[in-house]
């Protein structure tokens, strides 16, 4: 009977590999045109202005691509919290660690303090508001349950420069992009949906994708300061 029951699992995986696709591309930041005579010479190379620190586009990392809203008619809830996979955020030289956490709807996720001060974890966020005070090391209570979809910035009420972002999804289909800006969502279920990719600074950007039942779908995405409204 166990082996009846094995094999028709194997089964079942195997058609639902069969019938699922891959969505891989690359993921860019790219900047407004700087005139041409803002690069040097005059008030730019003054005392004043001289060493102030220009954003770098091409540095960017930490986005993240998505599928939105639900797959399938509903979000998906883990049967265990992200913690149990050692998905968490921990508190390292004055800094969270990982800057940017992508979870699905209705994940846990700890907060160990790894440093030897006290630091605080706290959100005003509309998707989730919590405040877990002054403590150092890993107290098993030190967690938070992210029951709403959305963005949810969280800060130390210490440190100034402490400061993350938990990315609540209503899916899994989700990942973060690498060091040279490419990713892949595996597996996703044959059909149209809306593909987005985010960055923390910039403007989301969204466009439809059909995958295939098989196979994969390449999507690329350049991100910068567009379809803002002008004043």
């Amino acid at each position: 009977m166990k082996k009846i029951f094995l094999s028709a699992l194997s089964i079942a995986l195997a058609t639902l590999s069969a019938t699922a696709g891959n969505i891989t591309g690359t993921v860019r930041a790219e900047g407004k045109k700087i005139p041409d005579d803002a690069g040097s010479g005059g008030k730019y190379e003054s005392r004043k202005y001289k060493f102030v620190e220009k954003v770098n586009y091409d540095e960017f990392t930490d986005f993240v691509v998505y599928i939105e809203g639900p797959v399938g008619g509903k979000p998906v809830v883990p049967e265990k919290p992200v913690s149990v996979n050692t998905e968490r955020v921990a508190q390292e030289g004055a800094q969270f660690r990982p800057h940017i956490l992508p979870v699905v709807v209705g994940t846990t996720v700890e907060w160990p303090n790894n440093d030897e001060i006290y630091h605080n974890v706290f959100s005003m966020s509309d998707a989730k508001q919590f405040d877990l005070d002054l403590y150092k090391g890993n107290p098993p209570n030190k967690k938070v349950t992210f029951d709403k979809a959305g963005r949810v910035d969280v800060f130390c009420s210490i440190h100034a420069n402490m400061h993350c972002i938990v990315l609540v999804l209503e899916n899994p289909y989700f990942t973060k992009t690498d060091s040279r800006g490419r990713y892949s969502i595996e597996n996703v279920p044959p059909g149209t949906y809306k593909l987005t990719a985010w960055h923390e600074r910039l403007p989301k950007q969204t466009r439809e994708i059909v995958v295939p039942k098989t196979g994969d779908v390449k999507m690329d995405f350049v991100l910068g300061i567009n379809n803002l409204p002008k004043y």
